[in-house]
């Protein structure tokens, strides 16, 4: 396992990512979510999720994993709640996360959670908070977040994407004395 995550270099993602973004997308979510949703719900909410928003890229906090040159995973953070753009005082919010689902479970994304977290603790968060998909909130928990409210997204006329609202404490990195 440590073998495989070791190969992966975690940077800070540019525009030139988002054909890699785009793809590590629609190849990861289809797999991962479809043993959490019905494939009515997934095939609308696909729809949504699947594509990149490059005003992310262009914020200097959204991430990728990559090996060998494929991106191989990608998650960032920003201050603003997605959708709304509203900020709270010392509240980072995840962005974006996926991981490739051949790669899942190697690492991949606790590797770029915990350059998300550093990084928004040096921007000044204290906490964060994801809007999880049912089948990442066992991701979120094992990184110390925890369930606040369960969501229901209206996508069609009937139908939800129901999503797990998940915050945690950010703690600063320990100091040398």
């Amino acid at each position: 396992m440590a073998e495989n995550v070791m190969r992966v270099r975690v940077r800070i993602a540019d525009g030139d990512d988002i054909p890699g973004i785009e793809a590590l997308l629609s190849r990861s979510y289809p797999i991962l979510m479809a043993q959490a949703y019905t494939p009515q719900v997934l095939a609308l909410a696909l729809a949504l999720v699947a594509r990149e928003n490059p005003a992310l890229i262009g914020s200097g906090t959204l991430y990728v994993a990559e090996d060998a040159g494929t991106v191989v995973g990608c998650g960032g953070w920003t201050f603003d709640a997605p959708g709304s753009g509203m900020i709270v005082d010392g509240l980072a919010h995840n962005r974006r996360f996926a991981v490739d689902p051949e790669r899942a479970g190697r690492g991949i994304g606790r590797a770029i959670f915990e350059r998300s977290a550093r990084d928004a603790v040096e921007a000044g968060a204290a906490r964060i908070r994801a809007l999880s998909s049912l089948n990442a909130e066992p991701f979120y928990e094992r990184m110390g977040l925890r369930r606040l409210d369960l969501i229901r997204v209206p996508i069609e006329a009937g139908v939800e994407f129901p999503l797990v609202l998940m915050e945690g404490v950010l703690l600063p990195p320990p100091t040398c004395s």
